[in-house]
């Protein structure tokens, strides 16, 4: 498994950024299998080895998944950390705006609790907007539950320092455009897209 691991791992520690799966962009999948996947992963000969692979990516500790390159699952290395943390504790405009109720009040709860095990919806929207850390837990039933908790204390528990907002972006803007993602491809850029009229003619 060492030996599968180290291909996925050295495209990351290189490029910063590795989507799970995409047709386009460089991801885990292909990289495995050695095929663009269009459709699940899972239905390839080799899915169960993607699976695998993925869940020992999920767990080493130059690793950390979110949803940040078009709203898909991506791993970022260790080294842009603290640029991940600032963006995601920023709470800024583009990530509060339009939040649905339910998402604030888990949001508020959140920050209070410090941590919650939570499913729906609202977790979703927090995780879109990058207000949050998630990963997925095995409980002792052998259910799987999404623990959040603000990126300022996953910051503590993996000790690092994060850098100021604008910083983080720009380094994670430099990230994406190293893996060939369009700059509307983070979320903060797909937000003022959608919200920056077109030049006029």
């Amino acid at each position: 498994m060492a030996d599968l691991l180290s291909a996925p791992l050295d495209v990351l520690a290189n490029l910063g950024l590795l989507l799970v799966q995409d047709k386009t962009l460089p991801n885990v999948v292909t990289i495995v299998t050695g095929d663009r996947v269009a459709g699940s992963w899972w239905s390839h000969p080799k899915g169960r080895l993607v699976f695998a692979v993925v869940s020992r990516l999920e767990d080493h500790p130059d690793v950390v998944f979110t949803k940040l390159v078009n709203g898909k699952v991506t791993l970022v290395h260790r080294r842009l950390w603290p640029a991940l943390a600032a963006v995601g504790s920023a709470r800024e405009p583009w990530q509060l705006d339009g939040l649905s109720a339910a998402a604030r009040r888990l949001l508020g709860k959140v920050d209070r609790s410090g941590e919650v095990r939570v499913a729906g919806a609202p977790v979703k929207e927090l995780e879109r907007k990058l207000l949050v850390h998630s990963e997925q837990v095995h409980t002792e039933s052998g259910r799987h539950e999404t623990r959040i908790e603000p990126w300022s204390a996953w910051a503590r528990r993996v000790g690092i320092e994060p850098l100021r907002s604008a910083a983080g972006r720009q380094l994670l803007e430099k990230a994406s455009a190293a893996i060939g993602a369009p700059s509307t491809a983070l979320p903060w850029r797909a937000i003022r897209a959608k919200v920056t009229p077109p030049a006029a003619l």
